[in-house]
């Protein structure tokens, strides 16, 4: 499942990337949610699931955004919960 994630005019990626170097994100266009360490795992599961961050994308794009937080959440074997 590879949804492409549409650019979003409220972002600059530039951002992410001077932010947080060059990581891997779970929203690969826009540059966010860091998910390279347990600690970005977290707080990206914790931001996609605050309504206000989920509503600037469509439902395909919120789904294909936690199932890479999820598999990046199993390589740091960080516990989430839907």
């Amino acid at each position: 499942m590879s949804t492409k994630i549409d650019r979003r005019t409220d972002v600059k990626p530039g951002e992410g990337e001077h932010k947080y170097g060059d990581v891997e994100f779970a929203d690969t266009t826009n540059k966010k949610y860091p998910i390279d360490s347990a600690e970005h795992v977290r707080a990206a599961w914790s931001y996609i699931n605050h309504k206000d961050n989920a509503s600037k994308y469509d439902a395909d794009e919120v789904k294909t955004i936690k199932n890479r937080i999820k598999k990046a959440a199993k390589k740091f074997d960080v516990e989430i919960s839907d």
